[in-house]
């Protein structure tokens, strides 16, 4: 018997809030549906951040429901206030449309949008067309102020200053929720805990201009044991396309998580079955690596593919001493001879190739014995590299335990 997938989700730690959880788990039972999540169109790519809706997306695709992708092109333009402790960034129209397009491209390597299975829309279809007058008259008018800033997003922004365009943000977004439901039949909107607040209110403007009945689906907010916000590193955010962070970093990202976490981390952020998750999590010792590893392949391969999954693979097993593989996948930089000959800083190079944060964290990183030249250990951070210490047609270097790079020769 087919397990349903409102119980995979709880398993698996995708559920944090939920309108009605009972008749959720009932509608999700009763056959296909139609939800969806929303991504604003804020930077090029997806983050890490980002996973937690798109894996909860797969599952409830793979389990017959349709989902709908909302990329803001719309809302981008007011910015969310949600999380945020000062004003949005303002962009412009045509880099928000750039930004949807690569973000409508990335996720179409997570779901299947073959024969319209899953549905890929911008938002400013339908909110740039909109007659203010109006939209205020006929929507503005079921939203209380003064429920609005007792929401958690508007109360902690009202200190340091609440803008007006960012304040109409969640009438635009529970306006989205009224639009899919008239146009689309859509009856979920999923999206994570920060934005409970704004699913909600879609929920009660649904069911006060329609008189449907709608439904909401959280996602906890993920933070590592030690309570680190996931996502972020100090190299900045884990981008999912590969031209902004490489595949082998993120390969890396996942295999350098907290021991603690390894067994939630494979729940959300694999496939993988829960009785093959739970075997992995009862590894101990050394043996955690070996968890690392499958969860860093699996996510690494469902984000980039197989291919590029075992490369990264690979180049760790080089770069770690695990065993053969090929260092061709590592974080590279061309240099081009010339300036090779002339000699490269070494602290100014492990800066530039954001092994460290600056310079000085560079000499004080050198001084404490933990950067590595070809496997050799640095002594001296005024050193300068050069022809001399190229091996294998490169000059591999290393910053602590776990970050490498490579210096490639160009003639």
């Amino acid at each position: 018997m087919t397990e349903h997938v409102f119980d995979v989700l709880s398993s698996r730690g995708f559920v944090a809030q939920a309108t009605d959880e009972a008749a959720l788990r009932q509608r999700l039972g009763e056959g296909p549906l139609t939800f969806y999540n929303g991504f604003d169109c804020t930077a090029p790519s997806l983050h890490v951040g980002h996973l937690v809706p798109i894996m909860a997306m797969i599952h409830l695709q793979r389990a017959g429901h349709r989902p709908i992708v909302v990329v803001g092109g719309g809302t981008t333009m007011v910015g969310d206030p949600s999380g945020r402790t000062e004003l949005r960034q303002m962009l412009d129209a045509a880099t928000i449309g750039a930004y949807s397009e690569a973000i409508v491209d990335q996720l179409d390597g997570y779901l299947d949008f073959a024969g319209g299975r899953a549905l890929a829309l911008d938002n400013s279809a339908w909110l740039l067309s909109l007659n203010y007058v109006a939209f205020l008259r006929d929507i503005g008018r079921h939203f209380s102020v003064n429920r609005m800033l007792a929401a958690e997003a508007y109360r902690q922004r009202l200190e340091r200053g609440l803008s007006f365009i960012e304040f109409n943000y969640q009438i635009l977004q529970a306006y989205d929720y009224l639009h899919l439901y008239r146009t689309h039949g859509c009856t979920l909107q999923n999206g994570g805990d920060d934005q409970w607040g704004n699913i909600v209110a879609g929920v009660d403007l649904v069911r006060r201009v329609e008189g449907a009945l709608v439904h909401a689906l959280t996602f906890p907010l993920l933070t590592t044991t030690s309570g680190a916000k996931m996502g972020k590193t100090a190299a900045g955010a884990v981008w999912l396309s590969g031209d902004m962070l490489s595949p082998y970093d993120y390969y890396q990202y996942w295999i350098n998580c907290e021991d603690a976490d390894v067994t939630r981390l494979l729940k959300l952020f694999t496939l993988l079955p829960l009785d093959e998750i739970e075997r992995l999590g009862r590894l101990a010792g050394a043996e955690v690596r070996d968890a690392k590893r499958v969860l860093a392949f699996e996510a690494t391969r469902i984000t980039h593919g197989e291919a590029k999954a075992a490369d990264a693979e690979a180049t760790a097993r080089a770069a770690f001493g695990w065993g053969a593989g090929d260092l061709d996948a590592l974080p590279t930089t061309v240099v081009p001879l010339a300036q090779l000959e002339a000699g490269l800083p070494l602290a100014a190079v492990l800066a530039d190739t954001g092994l460290t944060q600056s310079r000085g964290a560079a000499r004080r990183l050198v001084q404490q014995g933990g950067v590595y030249v070809n496997d050799r250990r640095a002594t001296d951070a005024e050193a300068r590299l050069t022809g001399a210490d190229v091996t294998g047609g490169g000059i591999l270097l290393r910053a602590g335990k776990k970050k490498y790079h490579r210096l490639v020769v160009a003639p």
